[in-house]
């Protein structure tokens, strides 16, 4: 199955210049979404994992489903001041300032082995401060998996130089 037929682009989004892949398309293809959250999930197949952590909000999506089918717990990385209970934080750079990303501080038990969720993996901003905090919190991120990776921008390979093995389904050149 060719999932990037699947996915609709709508140029200009958020802002001119912009690529914005949409995989809102392909959650409502029922075999489409079957088949991603399946070769998302068949690699980690014998691999002890503990909890999945999907980063907000796409994420959570994917996430949910791939914790479901692996019978895990699933673990929202969330946006700084969404979460309710006590949290740990990490910030990272944008192009212009800095975000923060947040867990619940008993999100993740020391030695689990955690599998990281997104949608789409850019500059790798998000994930590599999901993973500190991940790894903050005493996890080991066994994995990041990602439906569309934008290689030109470099992303997953910073995730590998982590040390972080990177899945992907598909590739979109350019940004």
């Amino acid at each position: 199955m060719d999932i990037k037929t699947i996915i609709r682009t709508i140029p200009d989004y958020p802002k001119k210049g912009i690529m914005f892949r949409d995989i809102t398309t392909l959650w409502q293809d029922a075999g489409g979404f079957r088949h991603v959250i399946d070769q998302l999930v068949w690699p980690y197949a014998g691999v002890r994992i503990d909890k999945v952590a999907g980063i907000e909000a796409r994420g959570f999506v994917l996430g949910g489903a791939i914790a479901h089918q692996l019978s895990v717990g699933f673990i929202p990385v969330r946006k700084k001041g969404k979460l309710p209970a006590a949290v740990i934080s990490e910030e990272y750079d944008l192009e212009y300032g800095t975000d923060t990303v947040e867990i619940h501080e008993d999100a993740i038990k020391k030695g689990e082995n955690i599998l990281l969720v997104d949608d789409l993996i850019a500059t790798g901003g998000t994930a590599a401060a999901a993973i500190n905090l991940i790894r903050h919190a005493g996890g080991t991120v066994v994995g990041a998996a990602f439906v569309i990776d934008l290689p030109d921008i470099g992303g997953a390979r910073r995730i590998g130089k982590m040390g972080v093995n990177v899945r992907t389904l598909c590739e979109f050149e350019g940004d």
